[in-house]
């Protein structure tokens, strides 16, 4: 026995533009329509009867469906994915999303020559979180040498100037300050900015270019952020503020171990090719197939944070809350570590005072902008302001001024 039937209900399509579903109100006429017409076509059409109940559900039903399809269709795109289809795409590429990050603070270490400072020695800030070395270091014959620390809880957590001070006791060992305020951690890796660390890593799986070696960097633990440039002439060149000895390849980095770093470079830069950095970290060849690996002196910079202040200036009113600075300031943090949703500052980029505006407005109809100005330096009159390609920009939340005028 065969049985045919039809529906008035308007169907999806999955063509040239994707996958396509009809709109609710139409796929609600359609229902309606099958109703009545189960029924002789006499039935009374207002959703609040019976049948218009029944055919509210079965619309919400359909809709359910073809929004499910929709997400699964818009989850293979990687400019629409989240979650799970995103770690999913991100599969392919060998990569998967960071967890929540440190914060990095830069330390200036004190002490007798020759005191060996450990991966992992401990210090602490004001608030009392601790921060651990990066990596072993041993004091040269000046006394000083600056170190990197990564705190332990993760997350963005703030770290201003002169915060950092000794905690865990090693021999030698006299004191351990930060000058400038810590590169701040962040949440779990969000879809923006697993997407823009996707497509900057694609090259990660190959040697010899800088991207290769860029996503090299991005993939190292603890690294947050990094740069990678060379300098293909016969003599050096300066550029971003360094200079780059002739054929080699500069890179610059935030966070990470030394050893894991280098290790990255040496594997994804083109044979033959030197080196450009003040951190220079003796590493071995890995592959299997040597007897007696030969081993590599890899050169690279930490990027060196870099303060940038910002001035806003606001109309004053009676509406302006107490906490007013402190909520700018919160906007402010918020655009600058990216944690907004947009991009957040990094090595070698350019800063624009412009970035702020939304946040700020967004605390309410208080918040009457009237200028936002950026810089290097205390009390800044420009509206950009271009980081070094080693340097890396920190905000301290007392960097951040508010005017009212």
């Amino acid at each position: 026995m065969s049985v045919s039937s039809t529906t008035s209900v308007p169907a999806a399509s999955l063509g040239a533009t994707g996958f396509v579903a009809p709109a609710e109100s139409d796929v609600l006429t359609g229902v309606m329509a099958d109703l009545g017409a189960a029924f002789g076509g006499s039935l009374n059409p207002d959703l609040s009867t019976p049948q218009g109940q029944l055919a509210s559900s079965l619309t919400a039903i359909i809709g359910d469906c073809n929004d499910a399809f929709v997400a699964l269709a818009n989850g293979v795109d990687p400019a629409f994915a989240s979650g799970r289809m995103q770690d999913a795409i991100a599969r392919i590429y060998f990569i998967a999303r960071n967890p929540a990050t440190a914060t990095v603070v830069s330390c200036m270490c004190v002490g007798a020559m020759g005191t060996v400072i450990p991966s992992g020695t401990l210090v602490q800030d004001g608030a009392g979180y601790h921060y651990a070395a990066t990596s072993a270091g041993v004091i040269p014959a000046t006394g000083t040498l600056a170190m990197e620390f990564a705190c332990t809880t993760t997350g963005p957590v703030s770290c201003p100037a002169g915060a950092i001070s000794l905690y865990q006791s090693v021999a030698g060992l006299t004191s351990v300050t930060n000058m400038v305020a810590g590169v701040t951690g962040a949440e779990q890796e969000s879809r923006t900015a697993f997407e823009a660390r996707r497509a900057a890593t694609v090259a990660g799986n190959s040697i010899g270019s800088n991207a290769a070696i860029l996503g090299g960097l991005l993939s190292v633990p603890g690294v947050t952020d990094a740069y990678v440039t060379d300098n293909p002439t016969s003599a050096a060149i300066t550029t971003g503020g360094v200079t780059i000895a002739a054929h080699s390849v500069y890179a610059c980095v935030v966070g990470g171990d030394s050893a894991a770093i280098a290790l990255a470079i040496m594997q994804k830069k083109p044979p033959g090719c030197g080196y450009t950095g003040t951190t220079i970290v003796t590493v071995a060849d890995p592959n299997a197939a040597y007897t007696t690996a030969p081993s590599y002196g890899v050169s690279f910079d930490y990027a060196t944070p870099t303060p940038v202040f910002v001035a806003v200036s606001m109309g004053n009113a009676s509406c302006v809350p107490s906490d007013a600075l402190t909520q700018v300031q919160a906007a402010v943090a918020a655009a600058f570590d990216g944690t907004d949703g947009g991009t957040r500052a990094r090595i070698a980029s350019r800063l624009y005072a412009s970035r702020f505006y939304a946040g700020i407005a967004g605390l309410g109809a208080w918040a009457q902008i009237v200028e936002i100005t950026i810089g290097t330096t205390a009390m800044p009159t420009g509206f950009t302001v271009q980081m070094d390609i080693n340097q890396a920009p920190t905000l301290d939340p007392d960097d951040i001024t508010l005017a009212l005028v």
